[in-house]
């Protein structure tokens, strides 16, 4: 739940950032919501780099304006803005214990000793590091690390946090815990999120809403689930998650369902609901693996169904892919979930199978 009037807390209008003719960000215009952990997300030279930079006053855009709580960023340095940013290396400086580095900010404002003392305890609480106060950076996990970095961010209390790649320096294994754990503590707090990451896994865990972005432009808004359910584009749908994107071309249109035809299946692809697009429209028909069932017996239904061969299979551990060549050439992917022990050892390479998916498991593409 949001606060009322935290719409638009923090508003980006048509910023544009230019380097020696080269378009970084190209008329960027979001709206982000008061206690909010928004997640930029794209490929590297994408812009979100440049565009968390020109929040945190280390870049000035071109052209447009940032607005943060009502007040106007334009032209203010770093130090002058209600933001602190968290720096993929957490920048901890080394020969200070892990209290004087939470304390570091609070001194730079010349807050009395005392409130220090109480301002860092309250930090060291909050990430629960009170044992290891008076540790330096080197004594520390990576994990222990980036909550003393978040610790040092969070201690001024500032309107907008900005974390850049902010597991980029952790193992798997540990960025998988420690995601939970930062938007816990972030949520603890209240302060609003800026977090720029290549990781899909990591915006789609740790934010309530994500900006896809490619070549200096904002491809898609929403929550997770809508990015990955619902992507608007035929780049939303290939850059999230694993997709079969199969080139189509509208042959019925009804209001009640679509048919397509496509020359990579051999029978006619059937949508049980209406679609904006025309009878002969080139579109491309996006379906996640995990949508399609696979076996060796042909499934009843009518529609929406391809036989080909195993030609390769990925385990995962929790599930495994098959990559299946149909008779048209074109190669599709199905998950099998492993509810079982060795409950794939059913089918292998070379074995014929049938792949099939439901009437609204996939999405229709138009651009």
């Amino acid at each position: 739940m949001h606060l009322p009037g935290a719409e638009g807390y923090l508003r980006i209008e048509n910023v544009r950032k230019e380097f020696d003719g080269f378009v970084a960000l190209d008329e960027i215009t979001l709206s982000i919501r008061k206690g909010e952990i928004f997640a930029l997300l794209g490929g590297s030279g994408c812009g979100k780099s440049t565009l968390l930079r020109c929040l945190g006053g280390f870049e000035h855009p071109t052209a447009g304006h940032i607005f943060l709580d009502g007040q106007a960023l334009n032209g203010l340095p770093p130090y002058e803005r209600p933001i602190n940013m968290m720096f993929q290396s957490y920048a901890l400086f080394p020969h200070m214990t892990v209290e004087q580095n939470i304390a570091f900010g609070l001194k730079q404002d010349r807050m009395s000793r005392a409130d220090i003392a109480r301002r860092v305890e309250e930090m060291l609480a909050l990430v629960q590091l009170n044992k290891l106060a008076r540790r330096k950076p080197h004594q520390l996990s990576g994990g222990q690390q980036q909550r003393v970095a978040l610790a040092r961010s969070l201690a001024k209390g500032p309107k907008l946090l900005l974390l850049d790649e902010p597991m980029g320096a952790l193992d798997k294994k540990l960025r998988t815990l420690m995601q939970l754990e930062l938007v816990s503590i972030i949520e603890k707090t209240g302060v609003t999120c800026v977090m720029v990451t290549h990781d899909q896994e990591e915006a789609m865990t740790m934010a309530t809403r994500i900006a896809l972005m490619d070549a200096g432009r904002i491809r898609q808004v929403g929550p997770p689930d809508e990015i990955y359910e619902q992507p608007a584009t035929r780049f939303a749908a290939s850059f999230v998650g694993s997709v079969n994107m199969i080139d189509a071309v509208i042959d019925q249109d009804e209001p009640e369902f679509v048919t397509l035809r496509s020359p990579q299946l051999e029978t006619a692809i059937y949508i049980g609901h209406g679609i904006s697009g025309f009878e002969g429209q080139q579109v491309s028909f996006a379906v996640r693996p995990e949508k399609l069932g696979i076996g060796k017996d042909e499934p009843a239904q009518a529609h929406n169904k391809a036989r080909g061969v195993i030609e390769d299979i990925a385990y995962f551990g929790s599930h495994s892919v098959y990559h299946v060549k149909l008779a048209t050439g074109f190669t599709i992917m199905a998950n099998f979930a492993n509810v079982q022990r060795w409950a794939s050892e059913g089918m292998t390479w070379g074995d014929t199978v049938w792949v099939w998916w439901g009437d609204n498991d996939g999405v229709v593409l138009t651009q």
